[in-house]
């Protein structure tokens, strides 16, 4: 779970379309790049139809993640032709199911949705199904790979819980004090949550001190407000971490601390965005390690199995995105403030992934890229 604002609003839910350029491209100097027409072995789905539009729909909203998530699964879309629109519920389940049913009706030839987190999710997939609507599900409920046809995708919350909690372990011992952030409800939550069970069966000496959280379109305000308050009913010396099982807790969860002067908590997260990776590098950050998949490879990898079921070709019921640990020590080494592009120069292989990506796609960026 990974979550500012540049995501595009709807026109009364459903977004107005970006138009893309069908046909010859042209790169930089003006000069042709080809046609679809001339890509040997592209898929006759693709193929036979040059006006695809896919939707994305994403239940929680507010933060960086999301607008990452967003704008990969955009620029991925468009760089393969197709017309792409995307929409942020906000945390706002009303919002979320009636932009899905919006969207079955308004001719989107695909969608992916993210984070449909509740039965009423799977009931919305069963009727894009039945429209022959292809679905490739992110970060939600389990029972949707059950719908033949449909993919859910998932950040690898196992690895991402323990790369994290070992973490924790290893630096503040097997005796430590901590503060969980964590909220029910959401399904990489639940698979998180049994990692740090399991974390706490390994290590009997570690004594939870509290634990909350919430899931709103202020997530990082309502949690340094919590955790402000929390700081004053434990001084210093009786705390010596946070689990942060959600970007959005860690920023306010980081805010409160130094606000309070108590920089000797140290946080321990899952997820990263810009915004995460400025408050890891400010001096005395609290903020020492995250893990993380990146937001906009996970965006770009939901449309590509997308393209591949509307290709007609052949595509798990589930995939997981593999998962890697940032810390305060490898950010360090850059004599340059690292942000979500540069984090390449020192973690290798991070914001890119070739998962999916078929020879077919490689030739239609070759057209639609930029």
């Amino acid at each position: 779970m990974n979550v500012k604002k540049p995501w595009v609003k709807l026109s009364g839910l459903l977004l107005s379309a970006v138009i893309l350029t069908t046909g010859c491209g042209q790169d930089s100097a003006g000069e042709s790049r080809g046609s679809r027409a001339d890509i040997e072995n592209l898929p006759a789905a693709i193929a036979e139809k040059d006006d695809m539009k896919l939707m994305i729909i994403r239940k929680i909203g507010g933060d960086d993640h999301t607008a990452q998530f967003l704008a990969g699964a955009k620029q991925e879309g468009e760089a393969l032709g197709f017309k792409v629109d995307t929409f942020t519920a906000n945390n706002d389940a009303a919002k979320f199911h009636d932009a899905v049913a919006q969207a079955a009706g308004n001719g989107y030839d695909g969608i992916v949705l993210s984070h449909g987190d509740d039965p009423a999710t799977v009931e919305d997939v069963k009727a894009l199904a039945a429209k022959g609507i292809p679905v490739v599900a992110f970060d939600s409920v389990p029972e949707l790979a059950e719908i033949e046809g449909v993919t859910v995708t998932s950040q690898d919350d196992e690895t991402l819980a323990k790369l994290s909690l070992d973490r924790l372990v290893e630096e503040q011992g097997p005796d430590a004090n901590i503060v969980y952030l964590w909220v029910d409800g959401f399904p990489p939550m639940v698979r998180r949550n049994a990692v740090y069970q399991e974390t706490l069966k390994s290590n009997p000496g570690i004594k939870e001190i509290e634990r909350f959280g919430v899931a709103s379109s202020d997530t990082s305000i309502e949690t340094q407000n919590a955790v402000a308050a929390m700081l004053t009913k434990h001084p210093k010396g009786e705390i010596d971490a946070i689990f942060a099982t959600w970007d959005a807790f860690a920023i306010g969860a980081a805010r409160a601390i130094n606000e309070a002067g108590r920089n000797e908590i140290k946080i321990y997260g899952i997820d990263v965005s810009n915004a995460d990776l400025e408050i890891m590098q400010k001096p005395d950050s609290p903020w020492t390690a995250t893990a993380a998949v990146d937001p906009k490879t996970i965006g770009a990898v939901n449309v590509r199995l997308l393209a591949k079921k509307l290709a007609g070709e052949e595509t798990p019921s589930t995939y997981s995105l593999p998962a890697t640990l940032i810390d305060q020590a490898s950010l360090a080494k850059s004599e340059e403030p690292v942000n979500m592009s540069s984090l390449a120069n020192l973690i290798p292989g991070w914001g890119t992934s070739t998962d999916f990506e078929e020879d077919w796609m490689k030739a239609l960026k070759e057209v639609y890229g930029n």
